[in-house]
């Protein structure tokens, strides 16, 4: 199908980023743990109930026990990611985006395969028995299986962050051109795309093939419907340069971080709307958040502090 062109003149402005965060003001709401090696992305791992964390300096994975806060692991990687994917089986998927390759890690943190991919590798989600990576500067998506790239598809200008709704839709964050592209996880095909607000950067999957994309320079959370014809069906003003987002599917909640004021928002997915519920302190640059779903446990990580903070269940007030 055809595809609405955005850009025009001299192109697009630049690719939205977090803010620069400034110094806290308030203690942080939860238990901080050291990391050292600025920490930026993280997941947690429900088969293996560990968090990972991505180090920036040097790039190293990190195998963490959520409740001490102790490193069990760290495996070395060819380059540092900013992000983490995490796949269904447990298996982590960690983009090494100064040398062009993805990473899939076992849930053990053990390395089980590398393979070459695109220019700068920025995000990466799984679905239908493939992995879709987003080569930021190379404006195309690497389809993973097994150890090798089946397909290379079409980007939109600067793709970034990628969400796998089920094992139909990808979408896929294009943050120099500031649409939301849509594929196919099985035909492997992009059929679709939409205008993604003022400055998006990254997305997580929510109920009901739908997608909640983070527009950063807008200060908004915009929740879409996937498809041929993706369709906005809310914009939700939060301020603050949100960036980090994660999931609690169990609870229905979305945690969403605000880099520009070191805070973390939690909101309620209702229906097609989102309920703020409360909003937390949180270390300095929190540019990512990941929940462990039994628990109800969030942990935002700060590369400007080298730390973890751990919120702990219930401070939502929902039964862990």
């Amino acid at each position: 199908m055809g595809l609405t062109a955005t850009a025009c003149g001299s192109g697009p402005p630049p690719a939205a980023e977090p803010a620069d965060s400034p110094v806290p003001a308030e203690r942080p709401a939860g238990i901080v743990s050291v990391l050292d090696g600025m920490p930026e992305g993280v997941v947690f791992d429900p088969v293996s109930r560990l968090l990972f964390a991505g180090l920036r300096n040097p790039g190293r994975l990190a195998a963490i026990d959520p409740a001490s806060g102790k490193t069990l692991r760290l495996l070395p990687l060819p380059a540092s990611p900013r992000h983490l994917g995490l796949a269904p089986g447990g298996e982590v998927l960690v983009p090494a985006e100064d040398a062009d390759t993805v990473i899939e890690v076992s849930p053990d943190g053990r390395l089980e395969r590398s393979v070459r991919v695109g220019s700068h590798p920025h995000d990466a989600a799984a679905a239908a028995g493939r992995v879709f990576v987003s080569n930021e500067f190379g404006d195309s998506v690497s389809v993973v299986q097994g150890a090798r790239v089946i397909e290379t598809l079409d980007a939109p200008t600067q793709p970034g962050g990628v969400a796998a709704a089920g094992d139909r839709w990808i979408a896929v964050v294009a943050v120099r051109d500031r649409v939301l592209a849509v594929y196919d996880a099985k035909g492997l095909e992009r059929v679709g795309e939409t205008d993604a607000g003022d400055g998006p950067t990254h997305a997580i999957a929510l109920p009901g093939d739908s997608v909640l994309v983070a527009d950063t320079d807008g200060g908004a959370l915009l929740r879409y419907r996937l498809g041929p014809a993706p369709k906005l069906v809310g914009r939700t003003e939060v301020g603050g340069a949100p960036y980090g987002l994660a999931f609690d599917a169990r609870r229905g909640l979305i945690w969403a971080t605000l880099t520009a004021r070191n805070r973390v928002e939690v909101l309620r997915v209702a229906g097609a709307r989102l309920r703020p519920l409360r909003s937390y302190p949180t270390v300095r640059q929190p540019n990512s958040v990941a929940v462990d779903p039994r628990t109800g446990a969030a942990f935002v990580a700060s590369r400007s502090s080298n730390s973890i903070e751990r919120i702990p269940p219930g401070t939502t007030g929902e039964a862990p």
